[in-house]
């Protein structure tokens, strides 16, 4: 992919990977080029989500982007806070996290996943003007959805290492099987 290529994805939206009923949401900060560029979320070879969520146990293999709508068959689906791609986060104003949160919260009521996972904590408490959020289980559920801030797995996020972040990703895993079990 050319740079030319990449700078005429900006702006543009990658579809959702949605349904009804969804064990996990996952939420991206926002798309970038490539992703934008692909249509597939999570496509940057350095980014560490499609190998998090295998390490994790969320799907019984490594997924390429490409194969995004199969994350449907597993219960998982895909968004992100802010619709529009740009090359880096910090192109993306406040208002348009708060916004992004406004309409991820209709969405997450409508389709009433049984929990939302937000992977990045500084999106997360500016999208939802929760300042002291950390990684982990959130007491903010939106309707009967409950919340968890997962670490960021961009290659640019050197704090967490890919077997730390599956960690983190586990700990939801194994509460939504918990979820899936309850009455």
């Amino acid at each position: 992919m050319t740079p030319d290529e990449l700078n005429a994805a900006r702006d543009r939206v990658v579809p959702d990977v949605l349904a009804g009923g969804l064990r996990v949401l996952f939420c991206g900060i926002n798309p970038g080029l490539l992703s934008a560029a692909t249509g597939h979320h999570f496509a940057r070879p350095g980014n560490r989500f499609w190998p998090v969520l295998h390490l994790s146990g969320f799907t019984p293999r490594r997924l390429a982007p490409a194969e995004q709508e199969e994350l449907l068959s597993y219960g998982l689906g895909i968004t992100n806070v802010v619709a529009r791609a740009s090359a880096r986060a910090d192109e993306l104003s406040t208002e348009e996290y708060r916004e992004g949160g406004r309409l991820l919260t209709a969405k997450v009521e409508l389709l009433r996943p049984r929990w939302l996972a937000v992977v990045g904590v500084t999106a997360y408490r500016v999208a939802f003007q929760e300042p002291k959020a950390k990684i982990g289980p959130q007491e903010r559920t939106i309707g009967s959805t409950r919340v968890w801030v997962l670490p960021n797995p961009s290659g640019l996020n050197a704090h967490w290492t890919a077997a730390s972040m599956a960690e983190e990703y586990a700990r939801l895993r194994v509460a939504a099987e918990e979820t899936d079990q309850a009455p």
